[in-house]
């Protein structure tokens, strides 16, 4: 093997390496840095070690922590209640629909995030055509809102955060061998039985991929609150927002943010090794 053939892997790797590195790597060293320092923005920040950024902020805000949690965790569920069948009606019923259905999930995304959820708060209104068919129904009060809830802010990151479920789970149903499915019915299982034991294991890497992408972003999200929610559905997001933008403490901004990574990567890394993994490998020598 020539000199040329040994380095080629690592020149394909080294664009991946360099973006990590300059865009992952040292920013977080710098927030890493300041989450430790102490002063103010007219007089300077000094590198004290100051641990207590991090006890002071985490007790402070413990309940917006869990709060963005219970959010994201509810957004994801609902992401993959709706997502899923979507998914499955695209890739097994869509024919040659199939590319316009894919275009429609996708659609979304030629507006901005920012402008989807307004349209969401004028939805959400209590003069909305949408709240009067809820309160005639009996679903609301009819002294009652929907905005300026958790469950409008819910409502927001599953609108928002959808494609980004469907897509990985069509992905996943796209590729699924389809004679496998035909063995399940030759074994004269019903279609709950196939699904339950060869359709969704084998699409659990996409089930995987899309409450990842789900939950990571919905986490640290502060766009819906701050247009569908109130002071009572604030999230760490909006602390963040506000500790960086308006308060200007960038130590205990910087506090949160460290907190709020580690947490999702360790609660993450606990997913795919124990639910995820584990059960993935199992279900997919079953379903073999």
């Amino acid at each position: 093997m020539t000199l040329r053939q040994r380095l080629l892997p690592y020149a394909l790797l080294a664009p991946g390496l360099i973006w990590l590195v300059l865009f992952f790597l040292i920013p977080m060293y710098f927030m890493g840095e300041l989450s430790l320092k102490t002063g103010s923005l007219e007089q300077g920040y000094q590198l004290t070690w100051a641990f207590e950024n991090y006890t002071s902020t985490i007790s402070d805000y413990s309940t917006q922590f869990l709060r963005a949690f219970y959010y994201a965790g509810a957004a994801s569920v609902l992401c993959l209640l709706i997502g899923y069948p979507v998914a499955y009606a695209i890739a097994f019923k869509g024919g040659r629909w199939k590319n316009l259905m894919l275009f429609a999930v996708v659609a979304p995304f030629f507006t901005t995030y920012l402008i989807r959820t307004i349209a969401w708060k004028t939805i959400l209104s209590d003069e909305s055509p949408f709240v009067s068919l809820l309160k005639t129904l009996h679903i609301v009060a009819q002294d009652g809102h929907v905005l300026a809830t958790g469950a409008a802010v819910i409502a927001g990151l599953t609108y928002n955060f959808l494609p980004f479920m469907i897509l990985p789970l069509y992905a996943a149903l796209e590729r699924l061998d389809r004679s496998l499915l035909e063995a399940g019915k030759d074994l004269y299982a019903s279609a709950t039985q196939t699904f339950l034991r060869v359709t969704l294991p084998l699409t659990m890497p996409g089930i995987i991929a899309g409450v990842l992408l789900t939950f990571i972003p919905a986490a640290g999200d502060y766009v819906n609150v701050t247009f569908l929610g109130g002071t009572n559905q604030a999230m760490i997001g909006n602390v963040i927002q506000s500790k960086y933008l308006v308060v200007n403490d960038y130590p205990d901004a910087a506090a949160l943010s460290f907190t709020l990574l580690v947490v999702i990567l360790a609660a993450l890394f606990v997913y795919i090794k124990f639910a995820g993994s584990e059960a993935l490998m199992g279900d997919e020598e079953e379903a073999a």
